[in-house]
């Protein structure tokens, strides 16, 4: 079972995403085990501090070391053998891709780091092993980053989705790289809208095509950059 701790400032902006979201099913199933880690648990003085003004000068409060470095070997000291991926939420990480979705479905414990205010000490980031952006933009706090990446990782867990392994095979980013094909259900004409002949003439071997041909047509248009 894959255990996943979020470390956040605002834990409450968990709440629905725990308790509507795929995310809620695979706890439910027994797929994996997710806690959500009050930073200021951590904090230090009365006044449980994580974060203080900035060497040097400049906007904003950095996040700081202690509260962090206590946070994160808390959550590694649970048994399992500290082989876990620490993961910090920042701008300056790598894109998160459905490859890294996938990597992550595999492993046993994944900690996230959700940084806020204007970011952390440089030094917190020696207690990751990876760091992870979900795009060229720059966000408030990390809480919707990691909660995007939970989503995506927990999904590919086995028996989450219905349907099995087939649910995610043809999805957009999956093996074949493309955007998913379009797709359709009832009625097979709305509003002068028809559904494609193919998919209605139950022939397996030309539908596959189609999706093949519609998937490879729509990545080369709205995403070339997909197909390198």
């Amino acid at each position: 079972m894959l255990k996943i701790d979020i470390i956040s400032v605002q834990p409450q902006m968990f709440r629905g995403f725990l308790e509507e979201s795929i995310a809620a099913r695979a706890v439910k199933k027994g797929a994996c085990e997710i806690n959500i880690v009050d930073l200021r648990e951590f904090g230090e003085g009365r006044w449980r501090k994580v974060d203080d003004k900035p060497y040097g000068g400049g906007p904003g409060m950095l996040m700081k070391c202690g509260p962090w470095f206590a946070a994160v070997e808390s959550c590694l000291s649970d048994g399992l053998d500290g082989r876990a991926r620490v993961v910090m939420t920042s701008p300056a990480g790598r894109k998160f891709t459905q490859r890294d979705a996938e990597a992550f479905a595999k492993e046993r414990h994944i900690v996230f780091m959700c940084g806020h205010y204007e970011g952390f000490d440089a030094r917190i980031e020696t207690l990751a092993t990876d760091m992870y952006s979900v795009g060229d933009f720059v966000m408030t706090g990390g809480e919707l980053a990691a909660a995007a990446m939970t989503d995506a990782i927990v999904r590919l867990l086995p028996g989450v989705l219905g349907g099995g392994p087939a649910a995610t095979a043809s999805e957009s980013f999956g093996a074949g790289g493309g955007l998913e094909a379009p797709q359709y259900t009832h009625p097979p004409e709305f509003r002068g809208m028809k559904v494609p002949e193919v998919l209605l003439s139950g022939d397996h071997r030309k539908i596959e095509a189609w999706k093949r041909s519609e998937s490879s047509r729509l990545t080369a248009e709205l995403r070339p950059d997909l197909k390198g």
